[in-house]
């Protein structure tokens, strides 16, 4: 832990998460795609990150972009996932579902939570596109979810740190509260201090240029690949040290 703080990082690769643990993360959470906002990784990625380091690994499990309602046969798959990948040794699944009016769908859910334990069950930023905040974190209690990362439903890359501060103070008890989406160097501090909170989620994203396809430099950004920035994520390590509690 980082002066009191469990920080984890969400990646995108292998070499992200060698990044991370350099730096310090305490827990990894694993993607594919970042550009998408974050898919499932594979079997083989997670087994890689396994071998090289003992740092905790939750995997998401969401197999599309836009929406969290997804149809029959995209849930059984997302079943399955969840399956490998704690037979792959994921120390947690991070997902999320969505009714088609933005309520949490309690049935999918429950039989998610029921797959992971006794391994960590954390439901992912869909509870920031969820209504009725209040209601939707005791349906998660009630489901069995161990963790939510939220930004208390604000407005990237704003968070809503009155929201954050009520949830912890009410539910945090019961359920933990990880605050994430828009962190940087500038706003970790007040964020922790603000919030009470002992955890924190980043991404501390660049863009990385393969110019293998480039024809033209002007297409530098659709050439670009999303992964783990040790400058800023160092930089941000560093602001959560000089916290004076």
């Amino acid at each position: 832990m980082v002066n009191g703080i469990l920080v984890e990082v969400c990646c995108g690769s292998v070499d992200d998460c060698i990044i991370a643990e350099r730096c310090g993360a305490d827990r990894i959470e694993l993607n594919h795609a970042l550009e998408m906002g974050g898919m499932t990784p594979s079997c083989a990625t997670l087994r890689r990150v396994k071998e090289l380091m003992d740092i905790k690994v939750c995997c998401m499990v969401r197999p599309r972009g836009f929406g969290f309602n997804y149809s029959d046969e995209y849930y059984q798959v997302m079943l399955e996932e969840a399956k490998d990948l704690l037979a792959n040794g994921a120390d947690g699944i991070v997902f999320g579902f969505l009714n088609a009016d933005s309520s949490i769908d309690i049935q999918r859910t429950k039989e998610m939570v029921n797959i992971i334990k006794p391994k960590e069950a954390v439901f992912h930023k869909a509870f920031d596109s969820a209504k009725d905040m209040e209601k939707s974190i005791q349906i998660l209690i009630e489901c069995g979810i161990d963790r939510v990362l939220t930004s208390g439903q604000g407005k990237y890359p704003d968070m809503d740190l009155s929201a954050l501060q009520m949830l912890n103070e009410k539910y945090g008890d019961r359920i933990q509260i990880l605050p994430g989406g828009g962190v940087r160097e500038h706003n970790v501090q007040n964020i922790l201090k603000t919030t009470g909170i002992k955890q924190i989620h980043m991404t501390s994203k660049h863009l990385v240029l393969d110019p293998s396809t480039m024809d033209d430099p002007k297409d530098a950004a659709d050439n670009s690949y999303i992964a783990t920035d040790e400058k800023q994520l160092k930089a941000i390590l560093e602001k959560i040290r000089e916290i004076e509690w």
